[in-house]
């Protein structure tokens, strides 16, 4: 039986660990923190066949300028002179054409698609209490020039086979009608499902410490004991952990775990933010982005979840109140009905998404090292992406075929 180590607790760590148990590994998971926080816990728990354009796209870093000018802007990149960061953004501003989207697109929507596809099986395996809703999810639009490119975005989505519905403001206002909308329109694209993302997780750790995968928590990763090309342990703060395959899949992380097998990746932290309101007597049916405003808004029965924002600051867990504060705004600005009040700072959530400089993630084994496969750098998409990233991560440590072409999250494309 194959010991297999996975650094990294988070979404794609724990789909990795579900899928490689079922390959007959013996999985052990180390993780910095206890699996009770962390990106994958306060996100908007969309899984999102309909987000196959990356982030890295044709009008996104005039975008990027103007909104830095407001400090309660959905995206806010902190000045400084760090290296990495400058490498990082030049990639970005590369693969921000139109012509690398279209290469990325197809990649992008196979790996969504695989991953909507997986969920089911996932959902059969785990008890029923994650709240998942297969529904859709909406693309709000304020103005009307934000609806018609959500239109022409929908006419791209029914070419890559995705159900969708276009609705004006009167058609959206029907599928809401416990809260008064101000919008232009929407787009319902129907093969999106949500969940809540902080029960998804807590659920699939004890389905798989009852199948016997180990978990070494609050445990930092300071080495690898290594021969040749090949890494035969994963020393921590609380010991070493042999291992036969090594999964590096620690989030934003993963330049940190990596350089220590001097393999070195392009990848920022994003920070997001999101507050939980535990009760909304009026609430929302449908989760939806709201496109002008550049956030999200999810509900689960009664509870509703309002986030975004794409803050490039470094690895810290500083809160900028203002940046909630934009939040809040759109949410009420979309929907004036809704009756929700500015949440306290300390009830604030603040999360890392691992960013690449073009919006795919890295899948793949390393050159240096014969035993060791990288997955993360999803940006916004991890939850969307973990089911299909975890199955590609075994098939990989299985030495088979891949479900899908994964040449375009090689390792070192930049």
């Amino acid at each position: 039986m194959s010991k297999t180590v996975i650094v990294g607790g988070g979404i794609i760590g724990l789909f990795s660990a579900y899928y490689l148990q079922k390959a007959g590994h013996e999985v052990t998971v180390i993780e910095r923190g206890d699996i009770t926080d962390g990106c994958s816990f306060g996100n908007m728990g969309y899984i999102s066949p309909s987000h196959f354009i990356p982030l890295a796209s044709p009008g996104i870093i005039a975008e990027g300028f103007k909104y830095m000018l407001s400090s309660s802007s959905p995206f806010y990149i902190k000045p400084r002179l760090n290296m990495d960061l400058m490498r990082w953004a030049w990639h970005f501003y590369k693969n921000s054409t139109a012509a690398k989207v279209k290469k990325s697109v197809p990649h992008l929507n196979n790996i969504l698609q695989l991953s909507r596809q997986l969920i089911a099986d996932v959902k059969q395996d785990l008890p029923p209490v994650f709240d998942m809703e297969e529904k859709g999810c909406l693309m709000m639009c304020k103005q009307p020039k934000t609806l018609e490119h959500e239109f022409h975005l929908a006419d791209d989505a029914e070419k890559l086979g995705l159900k969708v519905e276009r609705l004006n403001s009167e058609q959206a206002q029907l599928l809401e009608p416990e809260v008064e909308l101000a919008v232009a329109g929407a787009v319902l694209f129907k093969d999106d499902c949500h969940f809540h993302p902080g029960k998804l997780m807590i659920a699939l750790k004890n389905y798989l410490e009852q199948k016997g995968v180990h978990f070494q928590l609050h445990s930092t990763v300071s080495g690898f004991e290594k021969t040749n090309n090949t890494v035969q342990a994963v020393i921590s703060n609380n010991g070493s952990v042999a291992c036969d395959e090594l999964i590096i899949a620690a989030g934003s992380w993963i330049p940190h775990v990596s350089k220590m097998l001097d393999i070195k990746l392009l990848l920022q932290p994003g920070k997001g933010y999101s507050h939980t309101y535990e009760y909304v007597e009026k609430n929302l049916h449908y989760p939806a982005i709201l496109v002008d405003g550049r956030c999200a808004i999810t509900p689960w029965g009664r509870r509703l979840r309002i986030g975004g924002t794409m803050e490039l600051s470094g690895i810290n867990q500083k809160v900028l109140v203002k940046r909630m504060q934009g939040i809040y705004e759109s949410a009420k600005n979309f929907y004036p009905g809704l009756q929700i009040n500015f949440p306290a700072t300390d009830q604030i959530w603040s999360g890392l998404r691992p960013v690449t400089p073009d919006g795919l993630p890295y899948i793949g084994r390393t050159k240096d090292f014969s035993n060791v496969i990288i997955a993360g750098g999803h940006a916004m998409l991890g939850i969307s992406q973990g089911t299909g990233t975890g199955l590609l991560v075994s098939q990989l440590a299985e030495h088979k075929k891949t479900e899908i072409d994964i040449s375009a999250f090689v390792l070192d494309r930049f």
